[in-house]
Protein backbone atom coordinates (compact mmCIF):
# COMPACT_ATOMS: atom_id res chain seq x y z
CA UNK A 1 0.00 0.00 0.00
CA UNK A 2 2.37 2.35 -0.66
CA UNK A 3 2.03 3.55 -4.23
CA UNK A 4 -1.60 4.76 -3.63
CA UNK A 5 -2.11 8.12 -3.51
CA UNK A 6 0.31 9.04 -6.50
CA UNK A 7 -0.02 5.70 -8.26
CA UNK A 8 2.68 3.57 -10.08
CA UNK A 9 1.68 3.70 -14.15
CA UNK A 10 4.21 4.88 -16.34
CA UNK A 11 3.96 7.79 -18.18
CA UNK A 12 0.58 8.91 -20.08
CA UNK A 13 -1.26 12.37 -20.28
CA UNK A 14 -4.53 12.86 -22.11
CA UNK A 15 -5.61 16.27 -23.51
CA UNK A 16 -8.87 17.38 -24.03
CA UNK A 17 -10.29 20.57 -26.27
CA UNK A 18 -12.46 23.20 -23.76
CA UNK A 19 -16.10 22.05 -23.57
CA UNK A 20 -15.05 18.26 -25.50
CA UNK A 21 -16.72 15.57 -23.88
CA UNK A 22 -13.69 13.16 -24.30
CA UNK A 23 -9.71 13.18 -24.97
CA UNK A 24 -8.53 13.54 -28.42
CA UNK A 25 -4.74 13.25 -28.28
CA UNK A 26 -2.98 11.18 -25.81
CA UNK A 27 0.56 12.10 -25.04
CA UNK A 28 2.48 8.58 -24.26
CA UNK A 29 1.13 5.56 -24.00
CA UNK A 30 2.60 3.80 -20.71
CA UNK A 31 0.33 1.47 -19.18
CA UNK A 32 -1.09 4.66 -17.90
CA UNK A 33 -2.98 4.84 -20.91
CA UNK A 34 -5.35 1.72 -20.24
CA UNK A 35 -6.66 4.08 -17.02
CA UNK A 36 -7.27 6.57 -20.09
CA UNK A 37 -9.79 4.80 -21.50
CA UNK A 38 -11.70 5.48 -18.19
CA UNK A 39 -12.20 8.78 -19.18
CA UNK A 40 -14.42 7.84 -22.67
CA UNK A 41 -17.00 6.68 -20.59
CA UNK A 42 -16.97 3.13 -22.47
CA UNK A 43 -16.45 4.65 -25.73
CA UNK A 44 -14.28 4.10 -28.65
CA UNK A 45 -10.90 6.46 -28.67
CA UNK A 46 -10.92 8.44 -31.33
CA UNK A 47 -7.67 10.51 -31.72
CA UNK A 48 -4.36 10.76 -31.72
CA UNK A 49 -1.48 9.51 -29.61
CA UNK A 50 1.84 10.84 -29.52
CA UNK A 51 5.05 9.31 -28.33
CA UNK A 52 8.06 11.72 -26.88
CA UNK A 53 10.20 8.18 -27.54
CA UNK A 54 10.14 4.27 -27.64
CA UNK A 55 11.54 3.19 -23.95
CA UNK A 56 9.20 0.72 -23.01
CA UNK A 57 7.59 2.27 -19.87
CA UNK A 58 6.13 5.24 -22.63
CA UNK A 59 4.71 2.50 -24.79
CA UNK A 60 3.82 -0.66 -23.42
CA UNK A 61 0.52 0.67 -22.77
CA UNK A 62 -0.66 0.36 -26.86
CA UNK A 63 -1.79 -3.04 -27.19
CA UNK A 64 -3.91 -2.87 -24.02
CA UNK A 65 -5.59 -0.05 -24.73
CA UNK A 66 -9.37 -1.14 -24.27
CA UNK A 67 -10.76 1.77 -26.08
CA UNK A 68 -8.72 1.39 -28.59
CA UNK A 69 -8.40 -2.32 -29.14
CA UNK A 70 -12.13 -2.44 -30.63
CA UNK A 71 -13.77 -2.44 -34.27
CA UNK A 72 -15.12 1.16 -33.57
CA UNK A 73 -12.24 2.72 -32.53
CA UNK A 74 -9.82 5.72 -35.04
CA UNK A 75 -6.80 6.51 -34.05
CA UNK A 76 -3.82 7.86 -34.95
CA UNK A 77 -0.29 6.85 -33.69
CA UNK A 78 2.47 9.08 -33.98
CA UNK A 79 6.32 7.68 -32.87
CA UNK A 80 9.71 10.22 -33.59
CA UNK A 81 11.46 9.70 -36.43
CA UNK A 82 14.62 7.59 -36.40
CA UNK A 83 17.80 8.24 -38.12
CA UNK A 84 17.25 5.09 -39.91
CA UNK A 85 14.13 5.99 -41.67
CA UNK A 86 12.14 3.45 -40.59
CA UNK A 87 8.15 3.57 -40.37
CA UNK A 88 6.17 3.62 -37.79
CA UNK A 89 5.38 0.51 -38.12
CA UNK A 90 8.61 -0.71 -38.32
CA UNK A 91 9.74 0.72 -35.29
CA UNK A 92 6.71 -0.04 -33.22
CA UNK A 93 6.99 -3.76 -34.59
CA UNK A 94 10.45 -4.32 -32.92
CA UNK A 95 8.05 -4.84 -29.47
CA UNK A 96 5.28 -5.99 -30.86
CA UNK A 97 5.97 -8.78 -32.60
CA UNK A 98 5.69 -12.47 -31.72
CA UNK A 99 7.50 -13.94 -29.70
CA UNK A 100 7.32 -10.76 -27.38
CA UNK A 101 3.60 -10.37 -28.22
CA UNK A 102 1.02 -12.09 -30.02
CA UNK A 103 0.48 -9.65 -32.80
CA UNK A 104 1.82 -6.70 -34.38
CA UNK A 105 0.92 -3.12 -34.24
CA UNK A 106 -1.27 -3.36 -37.48
CA UNK A 107 -3.32 -6.52 -36.24
CA UNK A 108 -4.89 -4.22 -33.42
CA UNK A 109 -9.18 -4.10 -33.80
CA UNK A 110 -9.99 -0.74 -35.24
CA UNK A 111 -9.08 1.91 -37.52
CA UNK A 112 -5.42 2.40 -36.90
CA UNK A 113 -2.76 3.91 -38.84
CA UNK A 114 0.86 5.31 -38.06
CA UNK A 115 3.34 8.21 -38.92
CA UNK A 116 6.15 9.21 -37.87
CA UNK A 117 7.13 13.34 -36.42
CA UNK A 118 10.55 14.95 -37.08
CA UNK A 119 11.25 18.14 -35.51
CA UNK A 120 9.24 21.31 -35.80
CA UNK A 121 5.41 22.55 -35.30
CA UNK A 122 2.70 20.34 -36.70
CA UNK A 123 -1.21 20.52 -36.56
CA UNK A 124 -2.71 17.88 -34.40
CA UNK A 125 -6.04 17.64 -33.94
CA UNK A 126 -6.86 20.96 -33.99
CA UNK A 127 -3.93 21.73 -31.13
CA UNK A 128 -0.60 23.44 -32.55
CA UNK A 129 2.46 21.19 -31.99
CA UNK A 130 5.71 22.36 -31.34
CA UNK A 131 8.15 19.32 -30.92
CA UNK A 132 11.66 19.69 -30.37
CA UNK A 133 14.64 16.98 -29.59
CA UNK A 134 15.44 16.90 -25.87
CA UNK A 135 18.49 14.83 -24.40
CA UNK A 136 17.42 11.25 -23.24
CA UNK A 137 19.69 9.00 -23.10
CA UNK A 138 19.22 5.73 -25.20
CA UNK A 139 17.13 6.99 -28.69
CA UNK A 140 15.32 10.11 -30.10
CA UNK A 141 13.04 11.98 -27.32
CA UNK A 142 10.97 14.57 -28.44
CA UNK A 143 9.40 17.15 -25.81
CA UNK A 144 6.03 18.90 -27.16
CA UNK A 145 4.52 22.40 -26.74
CA UNK A 146 0.72 22.06 -27.00
CA UNK A 147 -1.81 25.19 -27.58
CA UNK A 148 -5.00 25.51 -28.79
CA UNK A 149 -4.91 28.97 -29.29
CA UNK A 150 -5.75 30.10 -25.80
CA UNK A 151 -3.59 27.87 -23.49
CA UNK A 152 0.16 26.16 -23.68
CA UNK A 153 0.89 23.38 -22.27
CA UNK A 154 4.58 22.13 -22.64
CA UNK A 155 5.30 18.05 -21.99
CA UNK A 156 8.96 17.05 -21.48
CA UNK A 157 8.48 13.70 -19.45
CA UNK A 158 11.70 12.83 -19.81
CA UNK A 159 14.62 14.88 -19.95
CA UNK A 160 18.51 14.49 -18.94
CA UNK A 161 19.79 18.52 -18.85
CA UNK A 162 23.29 17.71 -17.44
CA UNK A 163 23.78 15.51 -20.74
CA UNK A 164 24.89 19.08 -22.10
CA UNK A 165 26.74 20.50 -18.76
CA UNK A 166 26.40 20.75 -15.19
CA UNK A 167 24.79 24.62 -15.77
CA UNK A 168 25.24 27.18 -13.61
CA UNK A 169 23.73 25.19 -10.10
CA UNK A 170 25.15 22.13 -11.24
CA UNK A 171 21.09 20.39 -12.04
CA UNK A 172 22.14 20.33 -15.74
CA UNK A 173 22.01 23.19 -18.25
CA UNK A 174 18.74 25.20 -19.13
CA UNK A 175 19.32 25.43 -22.70
CA UNK A 176 17.83 26.78 -25.95
CA UNK A 177 15.48 23.89 -27.25
CA UNK A 178 14.02 23.27 -22.96
CA UNK A 179 13.66 26.90 -22.78
CA UNK A 180 11.93 27.06 -26.44
CA UNK A 181 9.20 24.68 -24.77
CA UNK A 182 8.84 26.02 -22.08
CA UNK A 183 8.41 29.89 -21.97
CA UNK A 184 5.52 30.93 -21.19
CA UNK A 185 3.94 28.00 -20.15
CA UNK A 186 0.81 27.48 -18.13
CA UNK A 187 1.53 24.53 -17.52
CA UNK A 188 5.08 22.63 -17.83
CA UNK A 189 4.62 18.69 -17.17
CA UNK A 190 8.49 18.00 -16.92
CA UNK A 191 10.79 14.88 -15.54
CA UNK A 192 11.69 14.94 -11.66
CA UNK A 193 12.88 11.47 -11.16
CA UNK A 194 15.84 12.23 -8.94
CA UNK A 195 15.79 14.24 -6.11
CA UNK A 196 19.42 16.42 -5.54
CA UNK A 197 21.04 13.41 -3.47
CA UNK A 198 21.01 11.14 -6.73
CA UNK A 199 22.39 13.65 -8.96
CA UNK A 200 25.98 12.69 -8.27
CA UNK A 201 25.55 8.35 -8.80
CA UNK A 202 22.57 9.47 -11.66
CA UNK A 203 23.58 12.19 -13.83
CA UNK A 204 24.08 10.09 -16.99
CA UNK A 205 21.27 8.06 -16.33
CA UNK A 206 19.08 10.45 -18.48
CA UNK A 207 16.61 11.94 -16.37
CA UNK A 208 16.07 15.49 -14.20
CA UNK A 209 16.28 16.27 -10.71
CA UNK A 210 12.63 17.64 -9.57
CA UNK A 211 14.72 20.92 -8.70
CA UNK A 212 16.08 21.51 -12.43
CA UNK A 213 12.05 21.23 -13.60
CA UNK A 214 11.12 23.56 -11.01
CA UNK A 215 13.86 26.40 -11.57
CA UNK A 216 13.60 25.45 -15.53
CA UNK A 217 9.93 26.86 -15.08
CA UNK A 218 10.85 29.66 -13.14
CA UNK A 219 13.59 30.45 -16.29
CA UNK A 220 10.88 30.22 -18.98
CA UNK A 221 8.24 32.03 -16.90
CA UNK A 222 5.49 29.07 -17.31
CA UNK A 223 2.58 29.78 -14.80
CA UNK A 224 2.70 26.20 -13.04
CA UNK A 225 4.93 23.30 -12.90
CA UNK A 226 4.11 19.44 -12.78
CA UNK A 227 6.55 17.02 -11.32
CA UNK A 228 6.11 14.00 -13.32
CA UNK A 229 8.15 10.59 -13.96
CA UNK A 230 8.65 9.70 -10.87
CA UNK A 231 11.47 7.35 -9.74
CA UNK A 232 9.64 3.74 -9.85
CA UNK A 233 10.45 3.14 -6.32
CA UNK A 234 9.34 6.32 -5.07
CA UNK A 235 6.99 5.45 -2.65
CA UNK A 236 3.78 8.18 -1.28
CA UNK A 237 5.63 9.36 1.78
CA UNK A 238 8.59 10.32 -0.48
CA UNK A 239 6.01 12.07 -2.41
CA UNK A 240 4.84 13.37 0.47
CA UNK A 241 7.82 14.82 1.49
CA UNK A 242 8.30 16.24 -1.54
CA UNK A 243 5.47 18.57 -1.94
CA UNK A 244 6.13 19.44 1.64
CA UNK A 245 9.87 20.55 0.13
CA UNK A 246 8.37 21.88 -2.74
CA UNK A 247 5.47 23.61 -1.28
CA UNK A 248 7.88 25.79 1.11
CA UNK A 249 9.84 27.42 -2.00
CA UNK A 250 7.26 27.16 -4.90
CA UNK A 251 3.91 27.61 -4.46
CA UNK A 252 2.80 27.06 -8.12
CA UNK A 253 4.69 23.53 -8.35
CA UNK A 254 2.42 20.60 -7.77
CA UNK A 255 3.81 16.51 -7.25
CA UNK A 256 1.87 14.72 -10.39
CA UNK A 257 -0.28 11.78 -9.35
CA UNK A 258 -2.27 9.39 -11.14
CA UNK A 259 -5.74 10.48 -12.38
CA UNK A 260 -4.77 14.21 -11.98
CA UNK A 261 -7.21 16.82 -14.06
CA UNK A 262 -5.98 20.13 -14.83
CA UNK A 263 -8.14 22.96 -16.46
CA UNK A 264 -6.20 25.40 -18.24
CA UNK A 265 -7.16 29.20 -18.43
Amino acid sequence: MEYVRYGGHTSCVAIAHDGADAPSLILDAGVGLMQAAKLLDGGPFIGTIMLTHLHWDHVTGLPFFGAGDRPDSHLHVVVPAQDGGESAVEILSGIMRPPYFPVGPTGLRGDWSFSTIAPGTHTVEGFEVLALEVPHKGGRTLGFRISDGSSTMTYMPDHCPTAIGPGDDGLGAYHEVALALARDSDLLIHDSQLFPEDLAAEAGFGHAVADYAIRLGEHAGARSVILFHHRPGRTDDDLDALAVRVAAIAPNVTVGAEGMVIDLP
